[in-house]
């Protein structure tokens, strides 16, 4: 079987692909439509990744392509109606991740409430005169309220570290009843009233047309300007514009963000935002995850070339 990994891959995970397929490894540039459209044309089975246009026009006509295992638990740069009436088969790569994007939204929450972004930018400038008594306050963490949006194998694993880790106060939103959970926990139905009780809020929830702009002006507001933002899901869950706005006005006390609306563009004004912090996507940059995720996903094609099903089918 010809297999195409749409991107360059751990020492580990290519050595495994290498070792069971006839592979061909892609640089580190995303595929555009007209380029998956053409991979969909040539190869059996193909290992995508974040920002492959795999859209409608990618799986026209008929495709030698039956399978995609994508690198990843999120899955929405495939368009997954086109693939089921292609007969394309999509699978992920879950639970591999989710304890270093729980990591990475921790390094946020930490970052934020200590202005550690501001104190290092300060530092590098040489603007540093010495420690003063009231330089850069920022916040603990211990004994303040951690509001999470989605409730999955991420939201659990960060609401696990803040409570056990931090002694904080969890509580969250989700668009269905969560229950059985590990640490004390409180469910709010309404994100307005959530965001209301937390002094920072993360967003863990799936991206995708449901949850697109899901945080925006009247989310902002409700949050409050005392509290903070940090965002570890996907870019355009949060309206970037509207939270540029907030920032430099002020009416949030601050964002930590690893993910963007139109990546990798980041907009200007949110670099030059002094109370956000940002980071370059680097949830799940660690070599045992990303490696994980490989073999994760190279599990799914072995399963689909013996007649298997895979276990990680999405559609």
């Amino acid at each position: 079987m010809k297999l195409l990994v749409t991107r360059p891959m751990t020492r580990r995970a290519t050595a495994a692909i290498r070792t069971r397929f006839d592979a061909t490894f892609r640089d580190n540039t995303p595929l555009t439509e007209v380029q998956a459209a053409a991979a969909m044309a040539e190869y059996d089975a193909i290992i995508p990744t974040l920002g492959d246009a795999f859209t409608a026009a990618a799986f026209e006509g008929q495709p030698r392509c039956r399978l995609l295992a994508n690198f990843g638990a999120g899955f929405n740069h495939i368009d997954i109606a086109a693939a089921r009436a292609a007969g394309v088969v999509v699978t992920n790569t879950p639970d591999v991740v989710t304890d270093a994007t729980a990591d990475i939204a921790l390094t946020l929450i930490l970052m934020v409430l200590r202005r550690a972004s501001e104190g290092e930018r300060l530092l590098r400038s040489g603007e540093w005169s010495g420690w003063n008594p009231t330089q850069l306050l920022g916040h603990e963490m211990s004994g303040r309220t951690v509001g999470i949006i989605g409730m999955g194998r991420i939201g659990k694993a960060i609401a696990r570290r803040c409570h056990l880790g931090f002694g904080m106060d969890v509580v969250f939103f989700n668009r269905s009843p969560v229950s059985a959970l590990d640490i004390p926990a409180t469910q709010i139905e309404d994100l307005h009233r959530m965001l209301a009780a937390s002094d920072v809020a993360v967003v863990a929830v799936p991206g995708g047309a449901e949850t697109r702009g899901l945080i925006g002006a009247a989310e902002l507001r409700a949050l409050g300007r005392g509290s903070c933002l940090v965002n570890i899901a996907r870019g355009d869950v949060v309206d970037e514009e509207v939270l540029i706005e907030a920032l430099h006005q002020d009416r949030i006390a601050g964002a930590g963000l690893d993910v963007y609306a139109r990546e990798p563009h980041v907009p200007q004004a949110l670099i030059d935002a002094p109370n956000a912090t940002l980071l370059p996507h680097l949830g799940t940059a660690t070599d045992e995850t990303r490696t994980r995720m490989a073999l994760r996903a190279l599990e799914n094609v072995v399963a689909f070339s013996q007649g298997r099903p895979p276990a990680d089918r999405v559609a």
